[in-house]
């Protein structure tokens, strides 16, 4: 009996003993796995911030005008006093809550008397790029989240492959930072299988999306009827999220808003009234329907057009309401008579998560498809981002070199005065030089009503030769240095000639002259 009990007992104590073994190894997995996914967090979060920093620097030519004009011009002018506002900030038609954040910037570089001009334009592209890092560190972890760790590699991959978001991302741009809090927001969002979901957080996102840019409700106008169909507290979700964060959102914009209006200006309003009831936007172009469907999405996509077809096909019934996102943004873009590149720009991160899909089932060929994606996509990248339009930036840099000539007058006869005989608003201004040198360009505000309405640069362009003579009708009225692009310099080359003028520089814009844009921006300086 005793032989049993002491046989029963050593059984016991070696079932204890395998048993903590076995505790014990698990915790060290535990360990190990909580150990490793720590590095792959670091290594990630190294890895995106400096991706978007060498970003940021390889970044050296103008996409559109808004890049300035809508941003830091307007920034500028709110710290230093000095700048120009185009007509829509004088019809209260965009928010201030944007160009606040560089302006608080300015305002500190300002106040340490660090406000160079090189970093007035370089801080705030860092500033969107780091942004633009913290969305892609998000975008990781979804996938991370959503998909198995093959199909989740190759979707990161598709993302920062992406030719498009290394274009725009850490551009001072509406959309760029449309975009980034649109990725943001999608990490919070009850997507099927997200653990990250947070109602609150993800809604916050998307007000402030909203308040940058009121159209950004357009992408989120679907996903926000699909969390409510979902949701089993419909009354609370409305009532404790909707409701609150909507109305906090459009209160805080209203007040930053009427602070420098100076007086109530409803921004989101206006921004309505005047592009889609009055169809101002109109007046910027339009293009047909199938725009979006036949040029504007494959441009954007670039080379994961094929990849996200077959991701559509693969992934239809897992992502499905991002596929309705895409294609609800791409329908409603396509019923506005103005289209540009830019405005679906927020929707690529849904796009990426079914091209990575596509290419994690390729299997064999998925090296090869990888190899063919990066190579295509960066060719178009470096291109675009260090070749294609960077005459009008560089151009800035000479201008900005005639800031000393005006601060002292007296080493000059006459102070430099500047004329830019270009489509208006094809340079940056104020926010590029930073010094009050006078400087003109020909303006072209919209149609709004007004009985004496002119279009400076149509009329320009109509008779480049009249317009000179009726406006200098003196040679003491002449600008002192002229920008114009070559297309223009054969048209007033009488003008030039006459006046004394000698072209100084010569700088290369494009390989795609188009129209009133030439392949080089010229200086012509009179002596």
């Amino acid at each position: 009996m005793e032989n049993i009990r002491s046989r029963l007992k050593f059984g016991r104590k070696v079932e204890d003993v395998k048993l903590r073994k076995r505790k014990s190894q698990l915790y060290t997995k535990s360990n190990e796995s909580a150990l490793n996914d720590g590095v792959l967090g670091v290594r990630v979060v190294v890895f995106c911030v400096l991706f978007r920093l060498i970003n940021c620097f390889l970044v050296q030519t103008s996409f559109v005008p808004d890049e300035y004009w809508q941003s830091l011009e307007v920034s500028h002018r709110m710290v230093f006093n000095y700048g120009y506002q185009t007509w829509e900030w004088k019809e209260g038609i965009r928010g201030f809550s944007y160009p606040l954040l560089f302006a608080l910037i300015y305002k500190i570089l300002y106040f340490i008397n660090y406000d160079s001009v090189h970093l007035l334009i370089l801080l705030p592209r860092i500033i969107q790029a780091l942004l633009a890092a913290f969305a892609d560190i998000k975008f990781f972890y979804l996938t991370q989240s959503l998909q198995s760790p093959d199909v989740a590699k190759w979707t990161f991959f598709c993302h920062l492959c992406s030719w498009f978001s290394w274009f725009c991302c850490t551009r001072t741009l509406t959309n760029s930072m449309e975009a980034t809090l649109t990725c943001l927001a999608l990490f919070y969002f009850p997507l099927p299988g997200s653990k990250t979901h947070s109602s609150i957080k993800y809604l916050t996102l998307v007000a402030l999306a909203v308040i940058i840019r009121p159209t950004a409700l357009i992408v989120w106008f679907p996903l926000l009827m699909y969390h409510f169909c979902q949701e089993e507290e419909k009354l609370r979700l409305i009532t404790h999220n909707y409701i609150p964060i909507g109305a906090v959102a459009a209160v805080i914009s209203t007040m930053i808003d009427c602070i420098f209006y100076e007086k109530l200006t409803l921004v989101q309003i206006n921004f309505l009234k005047f592009n889609i009831f009055h169809s101002v936007a109109d007046f910027y172009g339009s293009h047909p329907w199938h725009w979006y469907l036949t040029q504007g999405f494959p441009v954007v996509i670039g080379p994961h057009f094929p990849l996200f077809l077959h991701g559509c096909s693969l992934a239809f019934k897992q992502y499905k309401i991002l596929l309705v996102s895409i294609i609800w943004t791409v329908v409603v873009y396509s019923l506005l008579p103005h289209k540009e590149f830019r405005f679906i720009y927020p929707v690529l991160p849904f796009c990426m998560v079914f091209c990575g899909v596509s290419l994690a089932n390729l299997k064999t060929w998925r090296r090869v498809a990888a190899f063919i994606l990066l190579a295509s996509n960066l060719s178009a990248a470096l291109y675009t981002g260090l070749v294609h339009q960077r005459g009008t930036l560089d151009v800035m840099s000479r201008i900005q070199t005639l800031c000393e000539a005006s601060s002292s007058p007296s080493s000059s006869p006459s102070p430099p005065d500047v004329l830019f005989l270009m489509p208006c608003h094809s340079t940056p201004f104020y926010s590029h030089i930073h010094c009050p040198l006078k400087m003109r360009f020909l303006e072209c505000p919209p149609y709004l009503g007004e009985e004496d309405y002119i279009d400076e640069a149509d009329t320009f362009y109509d008779d480049p030769l009249l317009w000179l003579s009726k406006s200098f009708p003196y040679k003491s009225s002449l600008p002192t240095h002229l920008v114009l692009f070559d297309v223009l310099e054969a048209e007033i080359s009488v003008f030039l000639s006459g006046n004394n003028f000698k072209k100084t520089a010569e700088i290369f814009h494009t390989h795609f002259p188009e129209g009133r844009v030439g392949g080089s921006v010229f200086i012509y300086e009179r002596h």
